[in-house]
């Protein structure tokens, strides 16, 4: 009953849609071209599909040979227009996500604004040494052009079954992949044959020249979040522990749990979900069903949101970890991958047969 009132909510965002990408199509909306190479990593489904991990491992790679900024929407925060996001910063300020990535690289310039082209050339004003920028989640961003588009989709669920919001995931339309340089499937099995990956390039109608990525969720030691308070308290295999985590899709990092520990309690929000007293009540009451000897064990994303501490209960602090995430690739290797981004991104790529004007 309900899919058949969403249907026609479906088929009118898809007509504006549809709309709005024949204009730019056409050069009856302008798209610009900046003189510095942009980067950006995006998807058209909404929910989480790895897009943090990879602007975090394309700027610790990048780093090595540019002087790299990234920009980003900062989906959450209470201020307007463009800040630059800083160590000291609340994540109120900026995003949870602008300010994880700016905490796990802060050799980076990482801004938030919402008019990327002035975001960009304003980062550019202000730091001239930037000569390569990472745009996070633009890729239904038109008006700028970037030199490479790479789109994470997600293996779970396929692109070619969802329709259109609301009646499904896809923000943007199907066919709009063809303006992707590099697609990124992420949460892959490990076991995931040669078979099933000549399947799903298949079902994504990818041009042959196309890069299309597999990759897994590789999960590293939890450590403490608050350091200080949780003295030598560490995480054993099949120590009791409770998951707490508010992302779009918090599957995975719940697997990843389950496989090495003792799963004892779930407490899943939606995602960028801003802490609060009484969710720190919830942590202590599921810690006090757990037992004694749990922990909770949260996202780098979600550790963000925790802040310094000062208003969370020190015996509450002493028992929350962080498991950081990083991603692993499947038949290829991250050095191929990179190899082939760093030979793009240092070449002509409107000479490419797929770049979009």
């Amino acid at each position: 009953m309900l899919s058949l009132f969403l249907a026609p909510l479906s088929w009118i965002y898809g007509v504006v849609i549809a709309v709005r990408n024949w204009l730019y199509d056409a050069g009856l909306k302008k798209s610009v071209t900046l003189d510095i190479p942009v980067v950006c990593v995006g998807n058209i489904t909404v929910g989480g599909t790895g897009k943090t991990p990879m602007c975090e491992a394309l700027i610790k790679h990048f780093q090595e040979h540019y002087n790299v900024g990234l920009i980003s929407l900062g989906y959450g925060r209470k201020t307007r227009g463009y800040v630059e996001v800083t160590p000291e910063m609340s994540w109120r300020k900026s995003g949870d996500e602008p300010k994880q990535i700016k905490n796990n690289c802060p050799d980076a310039v990482v801004v938030v604004c919402k008019d990327r082209v002035a975001g960009i050339e304003r980062m550019c004003r202000e730091h001239p040494e930037v000569d390569l920028v990472i745009m996070d989640d633009g890729f239904q961003y038109r008006r700028l052009t970037p030199k490479l588009n790479i789109v994470m989709t997600d293996y779970a669920q396929p692109i070619d079954k969802d329709r259109l919001l609301p009646l499904g995931r896809l923000r943007d339309q199907r066919k709009q992949m063809r303006r992707a340089h590099y697609v990124v499937m992420t949460r892959c099995p490990a076991g995931m044959t040669p078979l099933d990956r000549r399947i799903r390039r298949n079902n994504l109608e990818l041009l042959p020249y196309q890069n299309l990525s597999f990759t897994r969720v590789v999960a590293g030691d939890p450590y403490p979040a608050f350091p200080a308070d949780a003295g030598d308290r560490r995480l054993k295999a099949g120590s009791k522990v409770v998951a707490m985590a508010a992302l779009g899709n918090p599957e995975s990092f719940v697997d990843s749990l389950a496989a090495r520990y003792r799963l004892e309690e779930e407490l899943l929000w939606d995602d960028h979900h801003p802490y609060v007293v009484r969710d720190l009540h919830r942590m202590e009451r599921a810690l006090e069903e757990a037992g004694s000897d749990a922990v909770i064990v949260t996202t780098e994303k979600d550790a963000v949101k925790l802040g310094n501490g000062a208003k969370i209960p020190p015996e509450l602090r002493a028992r929350i970890f962080v498991q950081p995430c990083e991603m692993g690739f499947i038949e290829e290797s991250k050095h191929d991958f990179f190899k082939k981004l760093e030979y793009d991104v240092g070449t002509n790529q409107k000479n490419s047969l797929f770049y979009s004007r």
